[in-house]
């Protein structure tokens, strides 16, 4: 482990990745809150969203919250591609070879287990590809948890989900900075572009039927578009990005030779609490997707559907400024770490 200046660094080593590849020097940035019980006991794994850095996620660990630093131990994973943890722009490997999330959750639990001796996992909490890992570590280590809340993900990347990165992809690709494979400059107009392109996904018809954005100070719709989309991927490096639409788009808890692709045998191996909580306007990981998940999980200790209920998108799984869909997961998070 080494220390940066306000996270740690696990580092891995040489990983043998699922497609067969060596990653040399891998390295797991992460940071913790809380304190390891002497029982070890009171473990909250907590991974990153697309694009996200642990300082971007903290904000929902809070004394008194769900998630609450007096009473658990909270670990934040930086998923591969963030920019922190091995990513396209701080290692010399190229091409950067393409990750999954089995990949990302195996290095994960060697952090559990190496650096802290952790055998049990009170709970495993994420939202959009942070659930997706959450999903991940119920099938790939059901022996290590006992509570998954999946926060606007699924098991895998739905053929409509795929379709809406396609789209994410192609706005970025388009720019000229985008040359054999890779980004040699910042993509100024692409990352734009991309972000006009989120922003229909991201929001629901009400939100924007309703002029909610008005709420957060916005003027005018194309003020909103400008000041809060134009702008949203321009602080991450390009390649860094693409990299985590790759294990996005490749994300499926059957993915690897134990469930040899059998969603249904993947599903079957989760047996942990189960809590599923889908955006109710969410376009990203649609609700229909945790429904058919949800009588496929049938050796879980108990698993429940409870979407929330928000016009805010997907974003409803994330909601900084939003009290109202903020209460309702805190509400749901403080229910399942009771059972």
């Amino acid at each position: 482990m080494t220390m940066h200046c306000d996270y740690h660094v696990f580092d891995a080593g040489d990983v043998l990745l699922q497609s067969g590849v060596v990653f040399p020097s891998m390295r797991l940035a992460y940071q913790t809150y809380g304190t390891l019980s002497a029982r070890k006991d009171n473990v909250i794994v907590y991974p990153t969203s697309f694009s996200a850095q642990h300082y971007d996620t903290e904000w929902l660990i809070q004394r008194g919250g769900a998630l609450d630093p007096d009473r658990y131990f909270i670990i934040i994973p930086n998923l591969f591609g963030n920019g922190l943890s091995s990513s396209p722009s701080n290692s010399d490997v190229t091409p950067f070879p393409a990750i999954s999330y089995h990949d990302a959750v195996g290095v994960q639990r060697r952090l559990l287990v190496e650096q802290f001796g952790i055998s049990k996992i009170a709970l495993v909490y994420g939202w959009s590809m942070g659930g997706m890992q959450a999903y991940h570590w119920a099938a790939c280590h059901p022996d290590m948890v006992e509570r998954a809340a999946v926060v606007c993900g699924s098991a895998r990347c739905s053929p409509y989900n795929h379709v809406f990165l396609e789209g994410v992809k192609a706005a970025l690709m388009a720019d000229p900075a985008f040359r054999d494979g890779r980004f040699i400059a910042t993509p100024s107009a692409g990352l734009r572009a991309m972000g006009r392109v989120y922003a229909g996904w991201a929001m629901s018809h009400a939100y924007y039927c309703d002029e909610i954005w008005r709420e957060a100070g916005f003027t005018s719709l194309e003020d909103y578009l400008a000041r809060s989309w134009d702008i949203a991927f321009t602080r991450r490096d390009a390649n860094d990005l693409l990299a985590q639409i790759g294990i996005w788009q490749r994300g499926d808890i059957s993915q690897c030779p134990e469930f040899a692709g059998d969603i249904d045998r993947a599903l079957a191996a989760v047996r942990a609490r189960v809590l599923l909580m889908p955006g109710q306007t969410d376009r990203y990981f649609d609700m229909r997707d945790n429904e058919a998940e949800l009588g496929r999980l049938v050796n879980a200790r108990s698993a429940e559907l409870h979407p929330i209920p928000s016009i805010h998108g997907h974003r409803a799984g994330n909601p900084i400024n939003n009290a109202t869909d903020c209460d309702f997961i805190n509400a749901e998070i403080s229910a399942l770490l009771q059972r």
